[in-house]
């Protein structure tokens, strides 16, 4: 009969191989911290000229609002199927924040407050977690 393991996990017979395991899964990254904020930006992104009321007003810029929120709610998923590979990627994702930062002006028509500073938020943000994927995608990258 199986011996029944309780209480403190650091004295099971097998948890080192259950450590190396995980850490293979996770490819070195700690994905929630990374990917599930770059899906979440994403679909702000794309919902925000809803959110903040100028799809009427600049229908030019909610769908390409809409584009590039789904640009990078896909980013997203290809950062935490394939870290590895994605590491090209991870640098686009801070060309894309640049672009939604100076987007209101040369695809919208005369951008208000609100619109302009709705996309310098999701482009920072953008920028910032680019940076962030990049380097968490550099590390799981296996050097030789």
């Amino acid at each position: 009969m199986a011996h029944l393991h309780r209480g403190d996990m650091t004295t099971h017979p097998d948890v080192s191989e259950m450590q190396a395991r995980y850490a293979r899964m996770l490819g070195g990254r700690d994905v929630a911290l990374v990917d599930g904020p770059v899906f979440l930006l994403g679909l702000y992104c794309a919902a925000s000229p809803w959110i903040v009321h100028y799809s009427a007003g600049q229908p030019s810029l909610a769908v390409h609002n809409l584009i590039m929120g789904i640009a990078i709610g896909l980013l997203a998923l290809g950062f935490t199927r394939a870290p590895a590979r994605m590491y090209g990627l991870s640098w686009a994702m801070c060309a894309l924040g640049v672009w939604m930062i100076i987007a209101p002006w040369i695809v919208g028509t005369n951008p208000d407050a609100g619109v302009i500073v709705n996309n310098v938020v999701i482009g920072a943000l953008a920028v910032l977690l680019g940076l962030v994927c990049a380097g968490t995608a550099a590390k799981s990258v296996p050097r030789p």
